[in-house]
């Protein structure tokens, strides 16, 4: 197990991850209708959702995720919920994306425009739902038979079915007398449990099967391919100058797998996403992938999280980032830059116009690179919705640099810094740059900051007077038993805005600079009265 399991394991021993609270739930719902009013690919092809639609779908959507999660995890009730969290947001995320492929419902005395038309003849194949199996060659002709005789497919997914040798040959004339009309293929998790040499003639099969289709999207995760699976679809692969979106998760990546990737996609001009999340790329890896990204001027979506990418290939990912200028989404989570790559992309942040989440926790930021990024982000990306940079060993030294940035965001729905180092001092700095404005913050994450009473009550107080705010996170700090009663007082009227409180240590200690509690109502009326400068 590689420390980031261990470190997640470890945080989660004593909470209960299921059921979520009701305004978890609402918050979901909340995202959900976000994102179906959002303008995207799928609202070009298909059509834009009004809000009223679009929050109706969504609390329908939620309503049978949350069933579907709750009747698993009654099943194991001793468990912490993990594995029913997973169904919720997976099956959240199925039903999500169904309706935003069904598209709008056409209302009475409503003309249908020959786009929704185009959009109606286009069909989805699916055989992903249900329990992940394995299929034979009598299943897969039963299951496939539809694609052989019924309408003209575009869209396939063949995720969560184990195919075998006998259905891969079942399957492979099929494709060969569709491909021509694909436009769209999932074959993530696909080959679950085979052994390796007939996973990868199923890959060969598949790949040769679809060489010379035009796809827009492509999706081959969860398929632990390393460098030979990798070339086992390199028929397929070689084949594609058009994709836009390109998913290869959990996959086993390695350095030369990472290469051969960059070696056989002929063009990435028109990729818009790229998730490379959970691979063991490594350096030398995030250098070939850096290859790709630097080709990829109309990218919208970057994700290489938990990708064990150090300093070396950090920089190279930032410097091709600085090309991709209509960046909207970056998530490098969980991995060892350390400060000369914070540097790095603090330098291509200006580029990002456009960007409305950023995901940049447990990376090895520290003051240094924090501050940079910080004075970067200032100055560029207007539209900020979501900032995470928990875990960088963040001090009370960057914390003057994160307000400023902070306060000019005012578009900001989600901030986490949470498991740094800004106690108190920091706190209420933050909470200051949080008290103008920002009239559309939901989630603020100060856990694991050494924040005493001063500092939780000071967010408290802030967060409370946000009219749509849902959750307030400060546990696993320093406040006192008093502190704690005076922030549960705060809530009275609203308990679920405030979370867990079962980590909180009142007796926790400051070894670099502790500050007695009776000078708790002085530090937060001095730091009060400071002013976030904008002109920083």
């Amino acid at each position: 197990m590689d420390s980031t399991a261990q470190t997640f394991n470890h945080r989660l021993t004593s909470i209960k991850l299921w059921p979520p609270s009701q305004s978890t739930r609402l918050l979901l719902v909340e995202r959900m209708t976000k994102n179906l009013i959002t303008p995207s690919i799928f609202s070009r092809k298909y059509g834009l959702l009004d809000k009223e639609e679009a929050e109706q779908d969504s609390k329908k959507i939620e309503n049978i995720a949350f069933a579907t999660a709750n009747q698993h995890f009654e099943k194991e009730p001793d468990g912490d919920g993990g594995s029913a969290v997973q169904i919720y947001a997976k099956e959240s995320s199925r039903l999500m994306l169904e309706v935003l492929k069904r598209g709008p419902r056409v209302k009475d005395g409503e003309m249908i425009t020959s786009e929704k038309v185009g959009a109606a003849h286009e069909t989805v194949f699916d055989i992903s739902g249900g329990h992940r199996s394995f299929i034979d060659a009598e299943e897969a002709e039963e299951l496939l038979k539809p694609l052989s005789v019924q309408g003209k497919y575009t869209k396939i997914c063949f995720s969560n079915r184990s195919f075998g040798l006998g259905a891969a040959r079942v399957a492979e004339p099929i494709l060969l007398s569709i491909k021509d009309q694909l436009t769209e293929v999932n074959l993530s998790d696909f080959i679950a449990g085979r052994p390796e040499a007939e996973a990868l003639e199923v890959m060969n099969i598949f790949s040769a099967a679809l060489e010379g289709c035009v796809l827009r999207f492509l999706d081959l995760s969860n398929n632990a391919m390393g460098e030979k699976g990798v070339r086992a679809f390199g028929s397929l692969l070689r084949s594609q100058h058009n994709l836009e979106e390109l998913y290869l998760m959990n996959d086993g990546i390695s350095e030369e797998a990472a290469r051969a990737i960059s070696e056989l996609i002929p063009s990435t001009e028109k990729l818009k996403i790229l998730h490379f999340h959970n691979n063991m790329t490594g350096d030398e890896g995030a250098v070939a992938i850096a290859k790709m990204v630097g080709h990829s001027p109309v990218l919208e979506d970057f994700r290489c999280s938990s990708t064990r990418v150090g300093s070396e290939g950090g920089v190279a990912l930032a410097e091709a980032l600085a090309t991709c200028t209509n960046l909207k989404k970056l998530d490098l989570r969980d991995n060892m830059f350390g400060v000369e790559a914070g540097l790095a992309l603090s330098k291509a942040i200006p580029a990002f116009s456009d960007l409305t989440e950023v995901y940049l926790s447990y990376i090895n930021l520290e003051d240094e690179g924090t501050e940079a990024l910080a004075h970067a982000l200032k100055d560029s990306a207007p539209s900020l919705e979501v900032l995470e940079m928990a875990g960088n060993d963040i001090t009370t030294k960057s914390a003057a640099a994160l307000a400023t940035t902070i306060a000019a965001k005012q578009f900001l729905t989600i901030l986490n810094l949470s498991e740094n180092e800004l106690k108190d001092e920091g706190a209420i700095l933050i909470g200051k740059a949080l008290e103008d404005g920002h009239d559309q913050l939901k989630e603020v994450d100060m856990s694991t900051n050494m924040i005493r009473r001063a500092g939780a009550r000071f967010l408290a107080q802030v967060v409370l007077r946000k009219s749509g705010f849902k959750l307030l996170n400060i546990n696993g700090n320093y406040i006192s038993d008093e502190g704690i009663d005076e922030v549960k007082d705060i809530f009275k009227n609203s308990p679920s805005m405030l979370g867990l409180l079962d980590e909180n240590d009142p007796d926790g200690e400051d070894d670099a600079d502790e500050e007695d509690a009776d000078n708790d109502d002085e530090l937060e009326s001095r730091l009060k009265g400071l002013e976030i400068k904008q002109d920083e």
